[in-house]
């Protein structure tokens, strides 16, 4: 059934507030979750939204946490999340970066004690509208082995980049370090559904198809065999060491109703072109890489689809599948 994003929005905020949010966390979060799904992202969209009330409710996320500054210096600060879920913290980290960046050409935010933060490309957009490259990590529960290893250690870890362009959407380079996302394999859990071969191991390290081992037990292929494993060793470090968080098998799964606060981390940063090769020549060496990119027949630029499908949902409404919308109505009302 189709619904207009403003619909799903307040839908999205009745439920987290009915599970114990506070009401800037709740407007956080829901506005996040509706712009995922008009880019056509709905692994982290409306189906979060029950998972979300499961952690509240549980106590996995503090409904009443406020974000607090843990520390900063010059061009870097560090946010305590304080375990709520992690929107509103990450809006904060995203406008210190930015400040920062105008003062000394570059600025970091890290995250701690935080949780589940959604699409990375969605929060660094603010990056690009100031002109600015952002920069984007988070580890998440154990996901990937170390190379020759069986048991997960390291999350998905996502990364993301927001260049700027003149006159045009920014280029969104936004991907997880395994061959599918977590969100995906999710989605064929509540569906009842197999995921193909190739997607996920289980316990044993051996392929599996079934989607509740592979998030509950099992872990998920690394893009790029052992250069995909090395790059997630990089990513947690970022995510972990630089702000304090927990490691991947410090977290348990999102997914799960029963278990621990994930207290995982973040970083964000924004790089000022003007503070380097300055603002003309950036646009001018972007376009350049644009024009030959496309000069190529069949190429499309990084995050185009995403902002076709949110001008084309925005307008026509978006569409999600009845069960999810019962399961949300009710939230609402419990």
């Amino acid at each position: 059934m189709k619904r207009k994003p403003q619909e799903l929005f307040r839908l999205a905020r009745e439920a987290l507030l009915r599970a114990g949010s506070h009401e800037k966390m709740a407007e956080a979060a829901a506005q996040h979750l509706v712009r995922a799904e008009e880019q056509g992202l709905p692994t982290h969209g409306m189906s979060r939204v029950p998972f979300y009330c499961s952690m509240l409710r549980s106590g996995r996320a503090d409904g009443q946490a406020r974000p607090t500054m843990a520390a900063e210096k010059a061009g870097v600060c560090l946010i305590d999340n304080a375990d709520g879920l992690p929107y509103e913290s990450a809006a904060w980290a995203i406008e210190e970066v930015i400040q920062r960046a105008r003062r000394n050409g570059i600025g970091f935010a890290g995250i701690r004690n935080s949780a589940h933060v959604g699409v990375l490309g969605i929060h660094l957009l603010k990056v690009a509208e100031a002109g600015m490259v952002g920069v984007a990590f988070t580890n998440s529960p154990a996901a990937i082995p170390p190379w020759g290893g069986k048991k997960a250690l390291f999350g998905t870890d996502p990364v993301a980049f927001a260049f700027p362009r003149q006159g045009a959407d920014p280029i969104v380079v936004d991907l997880a370090l395994t061959t599918v996302t977590r969100g995906r394999i999710m989605v064929a859990m509540q569906k009842g559904e197999k995921i193909p071969e190739g997607w996920a191991l289980d316990r044993h390290g051996k392929p599996t198809t079934d989607p509740k081992e592979a998030i509950e037990q099992g872990s998920l292929f690394p893009i790029g065999g052992t250069k995909g494993a090395m790059l997630a060793l990089a990513f947690e470090l970022v995510c972990a060491a630089l702000t304090g968080a927990a490691i991947g098998p410090e977290a348990d799964s999102f997914f799960s109703e029963q278990g621990n606060k994930p207290r995982i981390g973040q970083a964000f940063l924004a790089i000022d072109p003007g503070a380097l090769a300055g603002m003309g020549k950036y646009f001018e060496r972007v376009e350049t890489v644009v024009r030959t990119m496309l000069a190529d027949e069949g190429v499309r630029l990084p995050g185009a689809k995403r902002f076709a499908s949110e001008k084309k949902l925005q307008k026509e409404g978006i569409e999600v599948a009845d069960d999810l919308l019962a399961r949300i109505e009710k939230l609402c009302t419990t």
